[in-house]
C-alpha cells in the first residue's frame, strides 16, 4: 500500500484518492489552447500510480508523447464533507511536491472523441509525488515557486500566486462532491512550460520550501 509521510511529525498516511486540477494556472491554459474554466476541473489518479523520489517513470508503449507538469500536493488530513472554504484549511496536513505526467497524445486523442482520459493520466508511475512537509511549516501556499528541470534545464518556473482556483476553494468544492478523506491528495494544477521526457531523461521538481523530487524517465 502507497503511504503519505510526514517525516517531522512521525505520521503516515496510506493514500487514497488523488484528485487533481486541471487548467488551474491561466498560462498553462493558454499554452494548450485551452479556455480558462469558470469552476475546477477536476481528474483522478489511482494511488497505484504513485512513486517516490529516486524513483523511475516507465513510459507505457501505446504513448510517443509523455509531458510533465510540477504541482504542488495538498495532503487531507482529517474527514471533511462539505466543508467550507473558510474551513478548509484545517482538514490540511501537509504540503509536497509531485510530478502529474500525462501521455499528451493519448489524451488529445481521446478527448478528440470525446472519450474519458483517465488511461492517460493514471498509468503505472504517473504520480511522482515527495514527502510532505507540515501545514504548518508552510505560511502561504499562494506564494511557493514551483521549478521543474530536465537534464539541468530550467523547463517550468512559475508561482503558486498564479492560481485561479487556491486551496480553500479546491477543498470545498471538491469536498461538496465527494468526502475527502485522511490519505488523500489534491494536485492542484501547473504552471505553463509542460513538454516532453524520452527514456533517458532526468526531471528535477522542486517547490522552495516544501521538497525536492529527483526522477528518472524509462
Amino acid at each position: 500500500m502507497k503511504t503519505a509521510r510526514i517525516p517531522a511529525t512521525s505520521q503516515e498516511f496510506p493514500i487514497g484518492k488523488i484528485v487533481c486540477l486541471a487548467r488551474n494556472y491561466a498560462e498553462h491554459a493558454r499554452e494548450l489552447g485551452n479556455e480558462t474554466p469558470a469552476a475546477p476541473v477536476l481528474f483522478m489518479k489511482p494511488a497505484s500510480a504513485v512513486i517516490g523520489d529516486g524513483d523511475t517513470v516507465r513510459i507505457p508503449p501505446y504513448s510517443q508523447e509523455c509531458h510533465y507538469e510540477v504541482e504542488l500536493a495538498v495532503l487531507i488530513g482529517r474527514e471533511c464533507r462539505a466543508v467550507s472554504a473558510e474551513n478548509a484549511m484545517e482538514c490540511v496536513a501537509g504540503y509536497g511536491t509531485a510530478i502529474d505526467m500525462t501521455l499528451r497524445d493519448v489524451q488529445n486523442s481521446l478527448k478528440a472523441k470525446g472519450l474519458p482520459w483517465e488511461i492517460a493520466k493514471g498509468f503505472d508511475t504517473a504520480c511522482p509525488l515527495s514527502d510532505f512537509v507540515p501545514a504548518s511549516a508552510v505560511p502561504d501556499p499562494h506564494n511557493l515557486h514551483l521549478r521543474l528541470s530536465v537534464n539541468g534545464a530550467l523547463r517550468q518556473d512559475g508561482c503558486s500566486s498564479d492560481m485561479i482556483n487556491r486551496v480553500p476553494r479546491i477543498i470545498a468544492h471538491i469536498s461538496a462532491i465527494f468526502t475527502l478523506q485522511p490519505g488523500d491528495v489534491i494536485l492542484t494544477g501547473t504552471p505553463a512550460g509542460v513538454g516532453q521526457v524520452v527514456a533517458g531523461d532526468v526531471m528535477e521538481a522542486d517547490i522552495e520550501g516544501v521538497a525536492r523530487l529527483h526522477i528518472h524517465i524509462q
